[in-house]
């Protein structure tokens, strides 16, 4: 997507325009600056991707600043964390914003209304102010979408309220608006963006724009959300029914727009204009020096130090390199046909496996080198790594392979945060929760097929036949698990069905060491490795070593993180704000 990069420096630097980073201190909403820039569509455009620019989403899921790192927090890597420790303070948690600033949900929930309010009183035809707004519109509802996933019901603020000293004043000590109102306004204003939005942008360069699909999608995420046992405790049918609503209206939207499940698991991450899988995207270039560059960071983190200018973050666990299932689509374990053996732990797996997971001796084309294979043992104690992997292990998921080492700081792949598989595990996980087992299957199948598992002489891609409501609900979780590794997506799964205490607590991540034997193994080996049969090195020359990542604490998460603390000092600043039940207040974050 390119459509901030374009215009996003000529909106900063245009002396007419109210809304960069200084517009939390604009009092006078009916300025002379602002008539001027709502008569005109390309300024009030510029204003609007100066909202997307605010609010994409970055690499592995993040909404917000996200000061715990919440979203990589889980069983695939490993991380420290007050939150894995059992520590979390009142004031840890501090997305929700207790200072007026441009950079936290209420500041950016400012900006949006503001916008909202200026292009609706502007002299632009209806239907050119009512396509604007609605995307303005999208961006609140995620900025919404954040907060009551963190914290349940918060202050509803629809209006451009006076910026006036602190955080309390902007809110004027409004109270928190119920966790269900919250849910409505977050549909409220996805429905008016699928009213006022095309199905598909026709120009090009408006690729990554909020379209119909978009904004059902995330009414689908937000609903499934609302229905899951986080915020539905008691199963009510009613938020399923709702939940698969709002996912089938997305997939009929999608579908009838072109989109649909990309040809192949791992490429879909290269392809811009026309990726059919991309349904929500944050784009990014390769521009280099100058104002409109914006690289996507997650690369160059994420791959080998050798290999770019950072790297080696987003190292897979030994618990996630284990959870791929087998070619069968099986557990390892459970599989007939394909034996698992921890040894050759990389034999016969899910083609997802080796398209998410680098591992020792691993054929990984990075640099542009077809033939490159990516090597972490250890000889003598010592890693042959000039920078070792904790892990043993790497991600090579969105990984550009033809960058070379001194650009991978500069890698423009677009981050896609809903793709179109998402909307079919959404649609799968709702029609279970409403008891329509047969559209969870077609939908658990189309994933797996594409994935390349066999389809098996039943059909069923690995997957039991005839399963229950729960059995179902664990398959759509595995297979989550395993689509979305390292996406963003497993720690919020996770708390959305309260299952943290019980996958988590009480274990310690592993990683492993891979060391090379001292006797038995070619004298050849280091310079002819890349030759040697896999299965024989790993037989013959390997031992596997398990370490545990956490040797601080085991894991050991509190039941009230399923709803955060509202920081102390956001409620000394606004009294009105009530603390959440599960930190010692009276605010009920299930109504």
């Amino acid at each position: 997507m390119k459509l901030s990069n374009k215009l996003l420096v000529a909106f900063c630097s245009s002396l007419l325009l109210t809304s960069c980073m200084d517009v939390l201190d604009k009092t006078d909403l009916g300025s002379t600056q602002g008539a001027l820039i709502f008569k005109d569509s390309m300024l009030t455009q510029m204003n609007l991707d100066f909202i997307y620019d605010q609010n994409l989403p970055a690499p592995i899921g993040s909404l917000g600043p996200e000061p715990l790192g919440i979203s990589g927090l889980s069983d695939e890597s490993y991380g420290e964390s007050k939150l894995l420790q059992g520590t979390v303070l009142v004031n840890d948690v501090t997305d929700f914003g207790t200072a007026l600033k441009a950079d936290n949900n209420y500041g950016k929930i400012r900006v949006i209304n503001m916008f909202l309010n200026d292009v609706k009183a502007g002299p632009l035809p209806q239907y050119t102010k009512n396509k604007l707004r609605a995307q303005a519109q999208f961006f609140r509802a995620w900025r919404y979408f954040d907060l009551v996933r963190l914290y349940g019901g918060v202050p509803l603020v629809l209006t451009p309220l006076a910026a006036v000293g602190v955080e309390a004043k902007q809110l004027d000590f409004l109270p928190r608006n119920t966790t269900a109102e919250t849910f409505a306004q977050i549909v409220k204003d996805l429905d008016s963006t699928i009213a006022s939005v095309p199905g598909r942008w026709s120009a090009s360069n408006d690729w990554g724009r909020v379209t119909k699909g978009t904004a059902a999608a995330l009414k689908g995420r937000a609903l499934l959300y609302a229905a899951s046992p986080q915020f539905n405790p008691t199963d009510d049918q009613a938020r399923w029914q709702a939940a698969y609503d709002a996912n089938k209206q997305a997939y009929d939207l999608l579908t009838a727009n072109g989109y649909g499940l990309h040809a192949s698991f791992d490429q879909l991450w290269f392809q811009e204009v026309n990726n059919p899988e991309a349904v929500f995207l944050t784009g990014y270039n390769t521009a280099t020096g100058t104002q409109t560059a914006k690289s996507n960071g997650y690369d160059n983190s994420t791959r080998p130090s050798y290999a770019g200018t950072a790297g080696g973050s987003n190292q897979p666990s030994w618990e996630m390199v284990k959870a791929f299932p087998m070619l069968d689509g099986k557990k390892p374990g459970e599989s007939t046909k394909y034996t698992y053996s921890e040894q050759l732990f990389y034999k016969n797996r899910d083609p997802r496996f080796d398209k998410t997971i680098a591992y020792n001796g691993a054929n990984w084309p990075l640099n542009g080198n077809t033939a490159y294979k990516v090597w972490t043992y250890y000889v003598g104690g010592k890693t042959i790594e000039s920078k070792a992997s904790n892990t043993g292990f790497y991600t090579r998921k969105a990984i550009n392979p033809s960058v070379s080492t001194g650009d991978a700081q500069y890698t423009g792949t677009d981050w896609i945060e809903i793709r179109f598989a998402e909307v079919l595990l959404n649609l799968a996980e709702s029609a279970v929760g409403i008891n329509k087992p047969d559209e969870a299957y077609t939908q658990l199948k189309a994933v797996r097929k594409r994935a390349g598992i066999e389809a098996g002489t039943d059909g069923l891609y690995g997957l039991k036949a005839n399963m229950s409501r729960a059995e179902l609900f664990d398959a759509i979780l595995y297979e989550r698990q395993i689509e979305f590794a390292f996406e963003g997506k497993r720690f919020w799964d996770l708390r959305r069905w309260k299952l943290i205490e019980k996958t988590l607590n009480g274990t310690r991540r592993t990683g492993v060491t891979i060391n090379l034997k001292t006797t038995g193994v070619p004298a050849d080996f280091a310079t002819n490795r890349d030759n040697v049969n896999l299965d024989v090195a790993y037989t013959n020359y390997f031992t596997l070593a398990f370490k545990q990542l956490d040797t601080k604490y085991s894991i050991a998460w509190k039941p009230e993180y399923y709803f955060f603390a509202i920081p102390q000092s956001a409620i000394d600043n606004n009294p009105k704000l009530i603390q959440n039940t599960t930190w010692g207040g009276a605010f009920d974050p299930l109504k």
